[in-house]
């Protein structure tokens, strides 16, 4: 059973802000029950926050380190943290220095021989920049492993994921699936936007995650609680 379920999986977004982190983490507990050591991987984080004791932190890779439970150094998790939030490459600017992809993909062959599986959560949305000549959907060719994507259920996302679903169709990269996570359960006609997409992407549907609970969202400047990733898992099946 355990040599037909992938080990690794890149974890592409429509857009920022839309639930990668999420998505991401649950996936990681999901592969824990097939596998005994899986990590999550942040290629490059931007947005960093003083926490408790006074130590730069990034959100997102707290999430992936708790959803883990490994002791592996943050620097071993993301190969590059960004004090700003915005666009990786611009952040990177600020501080003067430029994202290599060399870099990158080193930090990530040197974790995955350290453990069972790994979950690659990307930066923004697919083809977000990443230095002057290459993106992250160039990261994602050299790290030759399939992409989850992640589809904010909001007003758009049709628009936002067929095109992300074009970009990696066209560069020859293998789609293993989707998840619906429902941003604003108030949508209108939700589950038309979710069938829409379902006839258009040939990759199945791997899940749609309903609005966390007030109780499980998680706050500004913290990862998300394990008690909103274990319910998200609840909705996901792996590829």
């Amino acid at each position: 059973m355990l040599n037909k379920i992938n080990r690794h999986y890149f974890v592409a977004g429509t857009d920022t802000e839309i639930g990668k982190t999420l998505v991401a983490g649950a996936l990681i507990l999901l592969l824990r029950e097939n596998f005994e050591r899986v990590a999550g991987f942040k290629p490059v984080a931007a947005g960093m926050y003083r926490n408790a004791n006074d130590q730069l932190v990034n959100e997102d890779i707290e999430t992936l380190m708790l959803a883990s439970d490994l002791s592996i150094p943050v620097s071993e998790v993301c190969a590059y943290q960004l004090e700003q939030a915005v666009a990786p490459h611009l952040a990177a600017a600020q501080m003067g220095i430029e994202l290599k992809c060399n870099v990158m993909l080193a930090a990530y062959q040197q974790l995955s021989q350290q453990v069972d599986a790994v979950i690659v959560e990307g930066a923004g949305g697919f083809l977000v920049p990443l230095n002057s000549a290459m993106n992250l959907a160039d990261l994602v060719e050299l790290l030759e492993i399939p992409i989850i994507l992640v589809v904010g259920m909001r007003l758009g996302c049709l628009n936002h994921a067929l095109l992300t679903v074009a970009a990696i169709e066209q560069r020859g990269l293998k789609l293993a699936g989707w998840v619906a996570n429902c941003l604003q359960p108030q949508m209108p006609l939700l589950a038309e936007n979710i069938q829409s997409l379902q006839e258009r992407i040939a990759a199945p549907l791997l899940g749609v995650i309903e609005g966390l609970p007030p109780e499980l969202q998680k706050c500004e400047n913290t990862p998300y609680p394990l008690s909103a990733l274990e319910f998200a898992k609840n909705s996901l099946k792996l590829p």
